[in-house]
Parts: structure tokens; C-alpha cells; sequence
């Protein structure tokens, strides 16, 4: 089936980048933070710029699927909160909860999932989905995470080269400017090597720490991958959203935890380590997820 090659292809190799991170760090003493703050301030930048700057989407899949994005969103966050009071959870351990809960792997992951599924005119869409989640994650992730007032949050989002990357692309793209001298290559390049970064370091993060998998991690992972493409299909039916951009919509929500979500935790809040956990155990349970959703969509 197209869609369970599509997930070998992305797991498989993520995989082996997490074992070999895992390897290392059992062996060699490393020092994560300053690896972190390398692809924060450097590689993800560039990953960033580099994808809004070469993203194509088109018009008509953009109203609809960024108030089924908004709506989705709202609910999980609502969700995760009542949850949070319902079972008397710590602060620190609902915003861990909403940081996988929000950040889903809808880029690398998702992207290849439904261009498998939807062919190149759901390829279009789901770039859309890709670019609202990305503004989220780079654009409100870190002041979220890192707490403290609306203004100081804000204040503080501005002083990351996340933001300012985010913005340059999506100005560049708007704008159509081509760069001399091939520097979008250089860009490319760098952005290139973010997620293997990312992959060690998580491997080599979860070296370093007993591995214990808990109820938190089993609750991470349902709500992005059966929680999260419930919602998003409700939200569907309710604005009446075209099959396309429905199933665009439920497909790219019922991806794992995002790579990127352990690196915002590790640096601005939350448990990084359970976000660790969170995306290796979303990422292989997709392997009986996605392919229930794709079925259930009717996506053969």
C-alpha cells in the first residue's frame, strides 16, 4: 500500500538517526546543550527559512483548511487543559501534555504521508496545514513554554532567530524575490542538517536517561494520533470543508509528536525528557494509526 511505504520510508530512517544518537550517547559524554542551541540558533533557522521559501500552496485550500487548523488547535488546548484539572496534573506536566499535544509532525512526516495518499493537489494543502503549524510552533511555541507575562512572552519570541526566520521566508516567498549567488543553496544546506541533529541529540537524550514509559506517554501519543484526528474530523463536518481539504485536515492532524517539540521543551519548558519518550512511542504507533485513518477516509 502507498501509504504504508510512505511511513516506512519516513519511520525507518528516523530510526536509525534515534539508535545511532542512542549509541553514542551510552558511549561518549556529549554535551547537549551547547548541540542544542547550535540547531536552535543555526540549523533550524535555515530549515525554517528554506521551507516557507520553496513552499507552494494555493488559494483555495487556504480559508478553509486555517479555520479548521484554528478550530482543531482550540479544541485540543481545551482538552488538554480540562484534563489537566480533571486529574489534578501539575502545571509543568499539562504544558509538556499541550507541547506534544500541539506540535505535530506535519512536516517531514506529513508532507510525504499525503502526498502518498492525495497525490500533488493534497501535496498543496497540506503545505498549508504545514506553514499554520510551523507560525505555532516557532512563532508562540517558546514564549508559551518559557511562562511569564503576555508581553514578556511576546518580547521574548522576538529576540529568537525562529521568528525572524519565519517571517523572512514567507516575506521572500510572498514577494517572489530570487536570491544571487545561489544563497538559498546555503541556506538549504544548512536546514539540511537539522534534523539529523535534532534525531542524535534526541537519541543521545534518551541514552543518557532510563527509559521508562508511563501513562504520560501513552496519553501523549492518543491524543495526537486518535484524539487530534477525531477533533479535526468533527471540525470537518462542522464548516463543511471540501473532501480534499477534509481530508488533508484529518491526515496531517493525526501525525506523531514533532522532533522540533523536544527541541523547544529541552530549551524554553517542559519535561524534554517525556517529550523524548512522547515522540519515539507516537512516532511507531502511527505504523496502526495512520492507516485506521486513511482507511476511515476513505483513502485506499
Amino acid at each position: 500500500m502507498p501509504h504504508m511505504q510512505a511511513l516506512l520510508n519516513t519511520v525507518v530512517p528516523v530510526a536509525l538517526v534515534v539508535l545511532s544518537g542512542y549509541l553514542l550517547g551510552k558511549r561518549l559524554e556529549m554535551d547537549l546543550s551547547t548541540l542544542s542551541r547550535l540547531t536552535l540558533y543555526v540549523l533550524v533557522p535555515a530549515l525554517i527559512l528554506d521551507s516557507m521559501y520553496r513552499a507552494e500552496y494555493t488559494r483555495e485550500g487556504l480559508w478553509g483548511l486555517t479555520l479548521g487548523f484554528a478550530l482543531t488547535y482550540l479544541l485540543l488546548f481545551l482538552l488538554v487543559r480540562g484534563a489537566g484539572r480533571l486529574f489534578g496534573l501539575s502545571g509543568e506536566t499539562t504544558k509538556t501534555l499541550l507541547v506534544c499535544g500541539l506540535f505535530p509532525n506535519s512536516g517531514n512526516m506529513g508532507l510525504s504521508l499525503v502526498y502518498f495518499a492525495l497525490g500533488e493537489e493534497g501535496l498543496r494543502r497540506a503545505v498549508v496545514y504545514f506553514l499554520l503549524s510551523s507560525v505555532v510552533m516557532f512563532g508562540l511555541g517558546p514564549a508559551f513554554l518559557r511562562g511569564g507575562g503576555l508581553k514578556e512572552g511576546l518580547l521574548f519570541t522576538l529576540r529568537l532567530p525562529l521568528f525572524y526566520a519565519l517571517f523572512l521566508g514567507l516575506l521572500l516567498k510572498a514577494l517572489g524575490v530570487v536570491l544571487p549567488f545561489r544563497l538559498d543553496e546555503g541556506v538549504r544546506l544548512m536546514g539540511q542538517a537539522a534534523i539529523p541533529v535534532l534525531l542524535l541529540t534526541l537519541g543521545m537524550q534518551m541514552g543518557k536517561t532510563r527509559f521508562l514509559l508511563g501513562p504520560f506517554e501513552g496519553a501523549a501519543s492518543a491524543l495526537r494520533l486518535l484524539f487530534a484526528p477525531l477533533l479535526a474530523y468533527g471540525v470537518g463536518l462542522l464548516l463543511d470543508l471540501p473532501p480534499l481539504e477534509h481530508q488533508v485536515l484529518v491526515l496531517q492532524s493525526a501525525t506523531p509528536v514533532a522532533v522540533n517539540a523536544f527541541l523547544l521543551a529541552r530549551e524554553f519548558g517542559g519535561d524534554a525528557l517525556r517529550v523524548a519518550r512522547s515522540v519515539v512511542v507516537s512516532t511507531f504507533l502511527a505504523f496502526l494509526t495512520v492507516p485506521l485513518v486513511l482507511y476511515l477516509l476513505g483513502v485506499r
